[in-house]
């Protein structure tokens, strides 16, 4: 019943509303998900496996790993990313990809627990509240000893490190929004979104029941990836 207070597409970013600007996502993105899966299969990703990814996008994760699983859940907020990845699916003939427009807190699993949970840059849509329920709803769709792979905009430094990290990181903007993510529209993510500190995600990610196995800060310290494995003792108490 708490997960239906929030209406998550409120929180989506308008912009991620807009199919003018989906359309022009993947260019903008330049995302390859390559690395990713091998590091899944690495993990034990083979054709027998269910994977979910959160936060889908316009797909480029879910269409890729789909040749490689059983089934493939790609699940977004948007109805605009939804209908992309539906017609990319359709364009690939990729019969084993469902999308569902949902959120980390709507989205309901009716089949067999899944086996991975793939997700990347969309938790930190939710306040901290939120992400701890999205964390534990995750949990109770993966089986026992199932993997989480979190990539999100994460910041691994303390406060009083704050304005020298992120005055960094906003240096990094693209001069365009054509060739990518400029420094307006990261100073817009610090105002509007709500990345966390990794000192208080990680006992959210562990309070939730899973274990987390690797974790990289990378050099800027403002994004991660973990690799969790869902505990088989569940929630931590």
């Amino acid at each position: 019943m708490t997960s239906k207070l929030l209406d998550e597409t409120a929180f989506a970013g308008p912009e991620h509303l807009d199919p003018v600007y989906v359309a022009g996502y993947d260019w903008k993105a330049r995302f390859d998900p390559t690395n990713d899966l091998v590091v899944l299969r690495e993990h034990g990703l083979d054709s027998a496996s269910t994977v979910i990814d959160f936060g889908a996008g316009t797909g480029t994760f879910a269409l890729a790993v789909a040749s490689e699983c059983k089934q493939v859940v790609a699940v977004d907020i948007s109805p605009a990313m939804v209908e992309r990845m539906r017609t990319k699916a359709a364009e690939l003939g990729m019969t084993n990809v469902r999308c569902v427009q949902a959120g980390f807190l709507s989205y309901e699993h009716a089949s067999t627990a899944a086996d991975f949970i793939y997700t990347r840059n969309a938790l930190h849509h939710l306040p901290d509240f939120w992400k701890a329920l999205a964390l534990q709803r995750m949990a109770d769709i993966l089986r026992p000893g199932g993997l989480l792979y979190l990539d999100d905009l994460v910041f691994a430094f303390e406060p009083r490190e704050a304005e020298n990290f992120i005055s960094a990181w906003l240096d990094t903007g693209a001069q365009s929004t054509e060739d990518g993510w400029t420094r307006e529209e990261l100073e817009v993510h610090l105002l509007d979104e709500y990345s966390t500190f990794s000192w208080l995600l990680e006992p959210m990610i562990e309070r939730a029941g899973f274990q987390i196995e690797r974790v990289d800060y990378g050099e800027s310290k403002v994004y991660a990836w973990y690799l969790c494995t869902k505990s088989p003792r569940g929630p931590a108490s």
